[in-house]
């Protein structure tokens, strides 16, 4: 709110001329300027997750941790920054043990806190539709069953969907089950068991080679979870940092029903260069004759009650109960296991069960550790891992692994272990998963986007002069494109224009549109003008040449933006055939669809390529540029946060007049730079602005370098920020749909945008409550997105969804509202700014307007 009045302020941002290209030069389309808005009301469009390249969703494993306490064995693995539906399970089936990696968006066998429960009653996802919002956070799960109970894994697999995605996954929510579901597997059993799964489960088990997947898992492990590795000597266990600049080469040796010992270089870069048939399968075996017990945890258990010395010949029994101190062997030496009962008359039954299961272990144990160390000698390493579930976190098994390897390296090399040692395989096969079965996924998300109903938003209204008679069709989805056999000139005004194929074009198609309403906060909407120029016969010469030169390589986005198959180059032509063809109409007779502006004229274009069903012509640009830009955010927030209020502020406003454009020489042709900094700095003595709308432009730089930043600023301030966009694609511009997804992305990098995003529904933050970095902070004031119903790069103010937008040079430039208002715009035309301030191209525009002034 502002300090003397009770407005609320408007933030308006454009590129000026365009921040984006459709080609060199000054063809840029021309946007920025005036905007303004009213309280955030809007249904908000679902949400989907910012798109990869390629489509390909992403493990994000930033932030990743342990959860539990550092004593736990096989640990959750906390994902805090999650936001991709990733593939949900993986599989290592062993000669003994079978090993599942999954993962869910929430914590196992617990019920949802009081947190959770509001947050979700507030978004209204407590009635089973599909989420609306991206989802922060998720969780790996670390499940074994034993080979031997095959059935009781696959009832646990059913049991909770996980082969579907999980039950809280979006395909089960929507009912939708998915064929030829395919798991990744490895491991023998995932080619001896894959009939049974298929039988059983309906799915075909993806085999991943072994070795490649317990590299893969090791090193996912000692990169990227803390407190992961650690040593164990005498009892005594410390965790190991990791030096992720110096980990290799390291020696892997994974310690199954047998032994690999792996020479580990660097990432897919490995040899196996040893091994033994001595394994976790021998203490097993021979422990299952021995002792009968019916399980290997039995067995182990079983050993810590155990006393070796009554089987084992140690070196005190040779010597008398001395060391052999010359050769640096102590009287506890185990000298020959199972020495003893060479001379003992005794038979199996006369041992206990507890001193056979320790000589054993000992046995085993000591010559893993003993072959390891003389591997690691043959190749000058250091540093031992060793995984596999023979270990199980079992304190005399390290202990007795980690005593062969300081006494035969004379304490120059170190057995480490891993806390997730047993799932190094099933890690790896989780991680090896390409496509994640989310094509449909994000098929719904495109297609249910708009709540309205209706795919896009008719401007015939405006397209065709008052008078004209319209036949328009019927269809409510993606229309079939119509006179796809060739074009003639578009009929002259006054005569029908036709929907069906016989007529010489159609464009406009006629849908079902929602309730617009004037904008509330236009000072005057019966003195509103959108546009800042009308179009006279040289202004229409000179933007019909733009579009008509650059109509190759709009024509060139759209149909690689539908794979570039045959269909979308025949309706690239047709595209282009039409659009000409009311370009050429309009030359002729500039009144034949009513008064029309450069705003119409972009419109036009626009609505011409959703007739010809090209949804989103630079959706490749766009994930591409938003990618980029969002690497290099965490750095700009960092560097940001070491300035001072006043340089911050100037850096946040240059930031969105496209990174630091002042500095190229260019002039602010309008600045009132000054008058906003004082009103901003006023904020800290004062009151902060109730609310500010942020009209969002381009995808990319723009909105995630220029905007976000400047949203967070005002929500550090206390400031509830809006961002409001298109309903539908237009150029590169970025849409209400895609924007929770890069705010999610965003907000991984900083709590600000975190919490406010979480506040305003944007995402919902599945490790709240489990971070410490986000326990016990106050609540944040919303960042919240609504659409505008609009899908051009300009709008008009007296049709909105409640909220508009108005980002260009050609509109609302001059447009006066009922609050503070301030609108920033590039000119990426050097017409354009002949025209309007007889400027230059990359001049600058920081336009304030405070509310006593309009």
């Amino acid at each position: 709110m502002a300090a003397n009045n009770n407005s609320d302020p408007i933030l308006d941002e454009g590129g000026g001329g365009g921040v984006k290209h459709e080609a060199a030069g000054e063809a840029g389309e021309g946007k920025g300027g005036g905007g303004g808005a009213a309280a955030a009301a809007a249904t908000q469009a679902p949400a989907a997750m910012l798109p990869r390249s390629g489509s390909r969703p992403q493990l994000d494993l930033s932030g990743a941790a342990i959860h539990g306490n550092l004593e736990d064995r096989n640990p959750t693995i906390l994902l805090p920054n999650q936001s991709d539906d990733i593939s949900h399970l993986a599989l290592d089936i062993g000669g003994s043990l079978i090993k599942l990696v999954y993962f869910s968006r929430h914590a196992e066998h617990s019920s949802e806190d009081k947190r959770k429960l509001s947050t979700k009653r507030r978004l209204g996802m407590l009635n089973g539709g599909r989420r609306s919002y991206p989802v922060l956070g998720g969780r790996l799960h670390f499940v074994k069953f034993e080979t031997g109970k095959l059935s009781e894994c696959l009832d646990f697999i059913s049991s909770k969907q996980l082969h579907r995605g999980g039950v809280d996954s979006p395909s089960w929510r929507s009912g939708a089950q998915p064929d030829n579901i395919v798991i990744k597997a490895t491991g023998g059993g995932a080619f001896k068991y894959a009939d049974l799964f298929k039988e059983r489960l309906g799915v075909s088990l993806e085999k991943e080679d072994e070795m490649d997947c317990l590299v893969a898992g090791a090193n996912f492990l000692l990169k990227s979870i803390r407190h992961e590795a650690f040593t164990h000597m005498d009892g005594q266990k410390e965790y190991v940092q990791i030096d992720q600049n110096d980990l290799f080469p390291f020696l892997l040796v994974n310690v199954g029903s047998g032994v690999s010992i792996i020479k580990v270089d660097g990432h897919g870069k490995f040899q196996r260069v040893s091994g033994t048939n001595v394994g976790g399968g021998t203490y097993w075996g021979l422990g299952r004759l021995m002792t009968k017990c019916k399980s290997f945890d039995e067995l182990l258990e079983l050993s810590q009650r155990g006393d070796n010395s009554t089987i084992d010949m140690l070196v005190g029994d040779i010597y008398g109960g001395l060391d052999y101190s010359k050769i640096g062997l102590s009287a506890s030496t185990i000298a020959s296991s199972f020495g003893k009962t060479i001379s003992d008359d005794k038979e199996l039954s006369d041992y206990r069960p507890e001193d056979i299961s320790l000589s054993l272990l000992r046995m085993i144990s000591y010559n893993i550790g003993q072959i390891s160390y003389l591997n690691a000698l043959r190749y000058g390493l250091k540093r031992i891992f060793f995984g596999g579930f023979f270990i199980r976190g079992h304190a005399y098994t390290m202990d007795t692994i980690s005593f062969a390897v300081n006494f035969w390296s004379k304490g120059e090399a170190k057995a480490m272990f891993l806390r997730h040692e047993g799932f190094l395989g099933a890690l790896g096969a989780f991680m090896s998963y390409e496509k994640h079965g989310l094509d449909d996924l994000r098929i719904h998300h495109l297609v249910e986007r708009f709540p309205m109903g209706a795919p896009y938003i008719s401007w015939m209204e405006k397209f065709v002069q008052k008078g004209t008679q319209i036949t328009a069709p019927v269809p409510v989805g993606f229309p079939v494109t119509t006179g796809m056999g060739g074009f003639e000139r578009p009929t002259a005004k006054g005569d029908i224009l036709r929907s069906d194929a016989s007529a010489a074009l159609n464009v406009g198609v006629l849908h079902l549109v929602p309730t617009l309403d004037v904008f509330p906060l236009l000072e005057d909407p019966k003195m509103y003008e959108p546009n800042t120029i009308d179009l006279d016969l040289n202004e229409y010469k000179y933007w019909f040449k733009v579009l008509s030169d650059h109509l190759s390589d709009l024509v060139d986005k759209a149909v690689a933006s539908e794979g570039g198959t045959d269909d979308a180059k025949r309706r690239g032509d047709a595209f282009a055939h039409a659009f000409s063809a009311h370009l050429a109409r309009l030359m002729e007779e500039p009144a034949a669809y009513g008064k029309f502006g450069l705003a119409n004229l972009l419109e036009l274009r626009e609505e011409c390529l959703r007739e010809f069903q090209f949804v989103d012509a630079y959706v490749s640009i766009k994930q591409r540029e938003n990618e980029a830009s969002l690497a290099v955010l965490p750095d700009l927030l960092m560097e940001l946060d070491s300035m001072n209020e006043e340089a911050r502020l100037l850096a946040l406003i240059e930031g969105v007049l496209a990174a630091n454009i002042f500095d190229w020489g260019s002039r602010a042709c309008i600045d009132d730079f000054d008058m906003f900094k004082k009103r901003m700095l006023a904020d800290k003595k004062g009151q902060p602005y109730k609310r500010a709308l942020l009209f969002v432009d381009n995808s990319g730089a723009d909105v995630v370098l220029g905007m976000i930043p400047l949203a967070r600023e005002l929500l550090r301030n206390g400031t509830e920020v809006v961002l409001v966009a298109n309903s539908l694609p237009a150029l590169n511009d970025v849409t209400a749909n895609e924007l929770p997804g890069i705010v999610a992305e965003a907000a991984k990098h900083c709590g600000i945008l975190r919490k406010a995003a979480e506040a305003g529904g944007l995402i919902f933050d599945a490790m709240a409550g489990i971070q410490d970095d986000l326990k016990d902070e106050p609540v944040s004031v919303p960042l919240m997105v609504v659409e505008n119903g609009c899908g051009s790069p300009c709008i008009d103010f007296r049709q909105l969804i409640l909220e508009g937008m108005g980002r260009s040079l050609h509109t609302n430039l001059n447009a006066r509202f009922k609050c503070d208002t301030l609108k920033l715009a590039m000119v990426k035309n050097q017409r354009l700014a002949e025209k309007l301030f007889n400027g230059n191209i990359y001049d600058c525009i920081c336009k304030f307007e405070p509310v006593h002034l309009t």
